[in-house]
């Protein structure tokens, strides 16, 4: 099984992500994408949800995440505390640019998860080099091998 991320950007920088399991979502075109996802977003008529405060400095969060659920990480995209990471900075600058490109938020977003991620200490499988192999003890090691 095959498994990628949609992205659908709202025009206030928001933006949904949805699982593309074997590319169940690939003959979607953007515009029915953003049909299906406006299905998922709450009524307007609802009062703004509020984002809480970051949890490092209580200054106002760009973006608040649940990270991949085995990691149990809230992930927090705050300017103050976040600016001079790469990926958060360039993520950051996206957010507040009102000319984003929609396209660019996959990348962004991915790279910041990672960097995120990694600073909670989880990489990602191929990203992490496995350890060399014990040797074998004298009585299993093969004949003619030492």
């Amino acid at each position: 099984m095959s498994f990628s991320w949609r992205y659908h950007v709202h025009p206030d920088g928001s933006f949904a992500r949805l699982g593309n399991a074997d590319g169940s979502l690939d003959h979607y075109t953007d515009d029915q994408l953003a049909r299906l996802c406006s299905c998922a977003r709450r009524d307007p008529e609802d009062p703004p949800r509020t984002m809480p405060d970051c949890s490092r400095c209580g200054g106002a969060l760009t973006l608040y995440w649940n990270a991949p659920l085995i990691t149990g990480v809230m992930m927090e995209l705050c300017p103050a505390c976040d600016g001079a990471r790469p990926a958060a900075a360039a993520f950051i600058r996206w957010h507040r640019d009102p000319d984003r490109e929609p396209q660019a938020v996959q990348g962004l977003f991915e790279a910041w998860e990672e960097e995120t991620l990694n600073a909670h200490g989880w990489y990602r499988a191929a990203d992490v080099q496995a350890p060399p192999a014990p040797p074998l003890p004298p009585e299993l090691t093969p004949r003619g091998h030492g």
